[in-house]
């Protein structure tokens, strides 16, 4: 079994786990006291320039632990003065240590559009994140059937969710294509075990239709690097490890977005 048909197994578990817990009924009311002032995701990435999509991770199967006594308001906050466009909350609690408590505090603590980054493969994970306070899902296409992906895309529409579609090869990047996914992640991480090759992106680049927004995920941790993805066309780039281990939070967001390293 892979990393990732564990940690979907784990979700299956945990969620039918949550809607014990809190009913969905439970959710959709929550949703109908959601507070205004929708923070438009997609957009955010489509501006000039390689758009920095930063994220608070707490640890990951690879890693382990990335950053001790990480406070999300404070990590976020300095994000958002480093320049990101927006950000990505891990919320998949037992490989990543993450909760939906870290995006609530996530978007009460900054301006900017949040991804619930998660393993999703039910639609109460959506009314979830809506509740939260979420702009923004991930769906990792290697972890959904044709018909399960097709039906959350739909739902998350209707819940006004932009969807991130993320894609690791040319079978799932055209699986993506036949939803007319707008927004496409395309991870230079291997789920089946971690490894990471950044060559993944320009590779898949040249199948992806103009058009649609193109966000390169794992692997990058220089403004070099950052470059040469505006170069070939990328618009947005997902980046948490290099940036929860950094000393400066704050200065290592503007070395990547281009902006000025306070002294």
């Amino acid at each position: 079994m892979s990393v990732l048909d564990r940690i979907v197994d784990d979700t299956r578990d945990e969620v039918k786990r949550r809607r014990k817990e809190v009913p969905l009924k439970d959710l959709e009311k929550a949703l109908e006291r959601r507070a205004e002032g929708f923070r438009p995701f997609s957009e955010a990435l489509t501006r000039p320039g390689v758009s920095l999509i930063a994220e608070h991770k707490r640890r990951s199967p690879s890693a382990g632990k990335i950053r001790k006594n990480s406070q999300v308001a404070d990590v976020v906050k300095a994000y958002e003065r480093g320049g990101a466009a927006a950000l990505s909350i891990l919320t998949e609690p037992f490989h990543f240590g993450g909760s939906l408590d870290d995006l609530r505090e996530a978007r009460a603590n900054a301006t900017l559009p949040v991804l619930r980054k998660d393993f999703i493969v039910d639609k109460y994970q959506l009314y979830e994140a809506a509740a939260a306070g979420a702009d923004a899902i991930l769906l990792i296409v290697a972890a959904l059937e044709d018909k399960a992906l097709g039906k959350l895309l739909h739902e998350a529409a209707d819940l006004d969710l932009d969807a991130l579609v993320e894609v690791h090869d040319e079978r799932e990047l055209a699986r993506a294509l036949e939803f007319e996914a707008d927004v496409l992640g395309i991870n230079n991480r291997d789920l089946s075990d971690f490894s990471v090759d950044i060559e993944r992106t320009f590779e898949l680049l040249a199948d992806v239709p103009a058009g649609k927004t193109v966000v390169s995920e794992s692997g990058f941790s220089t403004r070099e690097q950052l470059d040469e993805l505006e170069r070939v066309g990328v618009d947005a780039v997902l980046i948490g490890e290099t940036l929860m281990r950094a000393k400066d939070i704050e200065q290592a967001v503007r070395e990547l977005t281009g902006g000025t390293v306070l002294p």
